[in-house]
């Protein structure tokens, strides 16, 4: 079945373990190639495939904010720039100069998402990074997500909160077993997922 997302769209995968929602991710990254059908990709890339995505545990959260956004393509000039914004929008304080290995899961997504979300993509992949933020930083995932969309980009995330995916997408893709068993309004979408015997979790704060 082909599956189709086009710019200003916000669109979840959902499905059980397993189904392929990382896999299909890391193939729009191009971290994995695919071994049949094809697949094309057209925008620049922003990508949270693990909240440790792009992280050394050596670095502080300064050197690896530096670091992302150099990796992203950002010149010297805005990288250095950005860094203030990305240490008072982080809410690290103190803790931005400390080794990522004293962050917390939490602090390490925030950080993550802050340095991405400034490179500016046309393409954001989520996988499972939002559902390891606190509610105030998750209120400034939606904001992000929303500016993305209204800009022409595409954000496509996958989990397996739906109340926090449907805050995120209006659109919904249930993978099973690697394909797409059902693609639509995402309260429609979850509802079949349920009734195949999905199991649907609750946000947290």
């Amino acid at each position: 079945m082909e599956l189709e997302i086009t710019p200003g769209e916000c669109v979840a995968l959902i499905g059980p373990n397993g189904a392929g929602k990382t896999t299909l991710l890391r193939a729009i990254a191009g971290v994995l190639a695919a071994d049949e059908g094809s697949l094309e990709v057209h925008g620049r890339l922003g990508t949270l495939l693990s909240v440790e995505a792009g992280l050394v545990r050596l670095l502080t959260g300064r050197e690896s904010c530096r670091l992302l956004c150099t990796l992203a393509g950002l010149p010297r000039v805005r990288v250095r720039a950005l860094l203030p914004e990305l240490q008072a929008e982080s809410g690290f304080a103190e803790a931005f100069d400390r080794p990522v290995s004293s962050y917390s899961q939490g602090m390490r997504a925030r950080l993550g998402f802050a340095a991405i979300a400034h490179t500016e993509p046309e393409i954001l992949l989520l996988d499972e990074v939002h559902e390891a933020l606190d509610r105030e930083f998750r209120e400034l995932l939606e904001a992000r997500v929303r500016k993305i969309a209204r800009s022409g980009g595409i954000v496509l995330a996958a989990g397996h909160d739906h109340e926090e995916l449907e805050r995120l997408a209006s659109r919904a893709v249930l993978l099973k077993d690697g394909s797409v068993s059902a693609d639509g309004p995402f309260a429609e979408v979850a509802d079949a997922y349920f009734r195949d015997g999905g199991r649907v979790v609750t946000g947290t704060t």
